[in-house]
């Protein structure tokens, strides 16, 4: 799971590490919904070039991709309410997620890292997924 800004150059590094994130993503909708606030799957959008390479990575069905919405963009704040509940929670607990608990924090960090620069610049934002 992967942070996409709006535009080519978005003018800062974008690059995070969401794979204990995508390990852990049954318990950390589980635990968003308990917290109140939007699930971080919630904010994947993709376009028909991304389900292209996701289908190419044998992922989904090829007919679900013709059916896609327009891609979607969220507020950095909107991704910052999520990712800042989760990070506040797993601080207090860290051993809520086994041993994947201080991966799950630290690609959280990141996460946040991206959102709060994407905020002050007043782009927007998704979520994308690599099957790889």
């Amino acid at each position: 799971m992967y942070i996409v800004v709006e535009g080519e150059d978005p003018g800062f590094d974008i690059f995070v590490n969401g794979r204990a994130l995508a390990r852990n993503e049954d318990a950390l909708e589980k635990l968003a919904l308990r917290l109140g606030v939007k699930p971080l799957l919630d904010f994947f959008s993709a376009d028909e070039n991304s389900m292209a390479l996701l289908l190419e990575e044998g992922a989904g069905d090829p007919d679900w991709a013709k059916t896609l919405p327009p891609p979607q963009w969220f507020s950095g704040h909107e991704g910052l309410t999520t990712v800042g509940a989760l990070l506040d929670y797993l601080r207090d607990a860290p051993g809520a997620f086994g041993a994947d608990t201080t991966q799950v924090i630290s690609e959280l960090e990141q996460y946040e890292t991206v959102l709060k620069k994407t905020a002050q610049r007043d782009l927007r934002w998704q979520l994308a997924v690599s099957w790889r």
